[in-house]
């Protein structure tokens, strides 16, 4: 008569017996952090306005509201006066450079439609 024991082959199993429970309390931990992530990014999406404002109309607006305090300031000559009168303070943009480089040959903005007999 031959006798079979069975053999654990697979190591001590009381030590790896916190194993399960640990990762269930991470995994958990992780769930409830990200849905307060989620919370709370969408406050602070809620709080941005629906449009901001164009950086090129800013620098016009501040270079507008300069001249007028300039021109409305007693005794004093405006800035713009002199050999460089005609340049202004504000940079042109890429696009403002693109725009003036556009030949006759250039496909026109959206909605248009090029005279075709020319």
């Amino acid at each position: 008569m031959d006798a079979v024991l069975a053999v654990n082959n697979f190591g001590d199993t009381r030590s790896g017996g916190l194993a399960g429970p640990m990762g269930l309390f991470i995994i958990v931990l992780m769930a409830i952090s990200t849905v307060l992530l989620i919370r709370n990014m969408n406050k602070r999406l809620r709080r941005l306005p629906d449009s901001f404002p164009d950086p090129a109309e800013v620098k016009r607006a501040a270079e507008i509201a300069r001249l007028d305090a300039d021109l409305q300031r007693p005794g004093a000559a405006p800035r713009g006066t002199g050999a460089a009168a005609d340049a202004s303070d504000v940079e042109t943009s890429a696009t403002d450079a693109e725009v003036k480089g556009v030949g006759r040959d250039a496909v026109p903005p959206t909605g248009e439609r090029r005279d075709e007999s020319a």
